[in-house]
């Protein structure tokens, strides 16, 4: 799959029906509509999640009994403090009311600067990708963000139409990266990746950035914990012609599944659902390159440079 935000695309989540997220992982579904407010920088974010946490503490309140007080979830509290999910306006309103304050926190959060780093689409997603104890990853068009040089990443951002700009491109291909620090983690989750050929056959951004790509990604296959498979051209059965998409297990041992269109994605929590998902990515492990043959097509690959 993409990366989330993997072509430049790249966060919401199936709150609607089954039957538009069928149409989702169909590729029949043409996007999810634009989001008026971009989402700000990491920065910022972090600073307003430090006054509404030092708010709530110094009114005496534990954040269960903030999440309570606010009609939301303890999770959401602790993530809008930690920086790592947007607080918006219609949440500050109802914090400034229970912490008594005169409109601080909605004032920050309707005049927080605007970038959009991350599509807000994609938020939830790279929160349970940063704690995930595992990940499977189906890829089509693109190397795994994961797996990504800073130079693909950049040079895959860049093919974004229209074309983003060069700063927006930098802020998504710095995020990109530091998204591969749970591969780096004391313990790292364990990872699956199963790459269509025909993304080891572009060569995004030029000789030299392919190349690197390449060499990037036969040391990322000698990694422990990591699988890395790639689906060959020329198949007569394919379980992944729907599509791309993700299978992730969370610290809470609760599986999840992501999958994303042109200009949308949905975070799939229905067990239904996620079993249809788990099912198509066993079988497309079956059907791709065993380990020994993947490596031998790295190789081949990169001795034909």
């Amino acid at each position: 799959m993409t990366s989330v935000e993997e072509s430049g695309n790249s966060y919401s989540f199936m709150s609607t029906s089954r039957y538009r997220y069928l149409f989702c992982v169909l590729g029949e579904f043409t996007g999810m509509p634009p989001r008026k407010r971009l989402r700000p920088n990491d920065t910022a974010m972090k600073m307003v999640g430090a006054m509404a946490a030092t708010a709530r503490i110094a009114k005496g309140l534990t954040q269960r009994a903030f999440a309570e007080a606010l009609h939301i979830d303890i999770e959401t509290v602790a993530s809008i403090e930690q920086g790592r999910r947007v607080l918006m306006p219609n949440v500050a309103e109802k914090m400034d009311r229970v912490l008594g304050l005169p409109g601080l926190l909605t004032v920050a959060a309707n005049r927080l600067p605007e970038v959009d780093m991350v599509p807000a689409w994609a938020e939830e997603y790279m929160e349970r990708e940063a704690e995930a104890l595992a990940l499977s990853w189906y890829n089509t068009l693109t190397v795994p963000g994961l797996l990504q040089t800073e130079n693909y990443a950049r040079a895959v951002l860049s093919c974004h139409v229209p074309f983003i700009g060069t700063e927006k491109i930098e802020l998504q291909t710095s995020h990109r990266i530091r998204r591969q620090e749970i591969l780096t983690r004391p313990v790292p989750p364990t990872l699956s990746f199963v790459i269509s050929e025909a993304a080891l056959r572009d060569r995004i951004g030029g000789p030299e950035v392919y190349r690197e790509q390449l060499r990037h990604l036969r040391a990322c296959a000698d990694r422990p914990g990591l699988s890395l498979q790639v689906l060959p051209l020329g198949i007569t059965v394919h379980a992944g012609l729907a599509g791309p998409f993700t299978l992730l297990e969370t610290p809470e041992f609760q599986h999840l599944a992501y999958a994303e269109t042109q200009r949308g994605s949905f975070l799939v929590r229905d067990p239904n659902e996620v079993s249809i998902l788990t099912q198509k990515y066993a079988m497309l492990r079956s059907q791709a390159l065993n380990f020994a043959d993947t490596t031998d097509l790295l190789d081949r690959l990169l001795g034909e440079l």
